[in-house]
């Protein structure tokens, strides 16, 4: 007797939307059970990879197994985007850490020009993520909204205290919001319905509901997306039925676990391994909780997460 999986009737769905423009543009969420559970009913759109682009130069910053790969490149964010494309990318996120008011603290329009060359250099979806300063990233999301209209671009973190004014540039200039609230089921709606009372529509929506990496949060990422996902798909609320993203390689890779060499550490192995297996991991657990995109660093990353995604489907 062939073997039946017992089956869940799942009454909502989550929504599907459409990042940037032309052949390339992507489709995410859709799904109206839990991730790969197609067994069960629709999932149309597989989950998405994007890779991360610096508006710097992080080799100061990098371990060498994360620099290796983009030799070459690292002062180039458009050269940066394209070999990140040419390694699997299906989306680009331009994290601005230039802008960071703690740090080099750029002219806004430096860094909106900077963004605007990635958008430039590449046909996939851009996502620009910012430094979470309020105040910092509403001068530099409004004018990257203004520099790429046309293009659909997501403008996050949008957060409780500056939600009023990248909210408008989203509208303005119809762009795509990624609300970002710090890993709460409720807060994460709060924000949602806020952005729809200002107007910006479900269908422009996406939630970033803050990543912990493999050892660092991993744990409560996961049980909020999980949660997420319940109240969307079975408890039918309308406010939460979103697709998410998930910034893995911004919080893997600054680990110091990702960071110490085999010298440092020999008893964690090989260390360009180790690092591409915690954001690996992290990538797939949160894929299996709900994710809709995972944001990575490594290639190798890339291939592991990619072959997953494909078994999976």
């Amino acid at each position: 007797m062939t073997f039946q999986p017992s089956k869940q009737v799942y009454s909502g769905k989550i929504r599907e939307l459409t990042l940037g423009t032309g052949d390339k543009a992507v489709k995410i969420g859709g799904k109206s059970v839990y991730s790969f559970h197609s067994f069960e009913g629709g999932t149309p759109n597989a989950p998405r990879i994007a890779m991360e682009v610096w508006d710097k130069d992080p080799s100061a910053d990098w371990p060498e197994a994360a620099r290796s790969p983009f030799a070459g490149v690292l002062g180039d964010p458009g050269a940066w985007a394209r070999k990140c494309v040419e390694y699997g990318a299906e989306m680009i996120v331009v994290q601005t850490k230039s802008a960071d008011p703690n740090s080099e603290n750029m002219p806004a329009a430096e860094v909106a020009a900077a963004v605007k060359k990635v958008v430039d250099a590449v046909d996939v979806p851009v996502i620009v993520w910012g430094v979470a300063n309020h105040e910092k990233d509403t001068e530099v999301m409004r004018l990257v909204a203004e520099q790429c209209t046309g293009k659909r671009v997501g403008l996050c973190p949008v957060e409780e205290g500056d939600y009023k004014q990248i909210g408008a540039a989203c509208l303005g200039y119809k762009h795509v919001a990624v609300a970002s609230s710090p890993i709460d089921v409720n807060l994460a709606k709060q924000l949602n319905i806020l952005l729809g009372n200002l107007g910006v529509s479900s269908d422009d929506l996406i939630i970033d509901p803050t990543t912990g990496g493999l050892g660092y949060g991993l744990e409560y990422t996961y049980s909020v997306i999980e949660r997420i996902m319940q109240a969307a798909l079975t408890q039918e609320d309308e406010k939460l039925q979103q697709p998410i993203i998930v910034n893995v390689a911004n919080e893997t890779w600054k680990s110091k676990e990702a960071n110490l060499t085999s010298e440092e550490a020999p008893e964690l192995g090989d260390a360009a391994k180790r690092a591409v297996l915690m954001e690996a991991i992290t990538a797939v657990d949160l894929l299996i909780a709900g994710a809709d995109v995972v944001v990575l660093r490594h290639p190798d990353t890339v291939k592991l997460v990619g072959n997953y995604i494909s078994k999976m489907m």
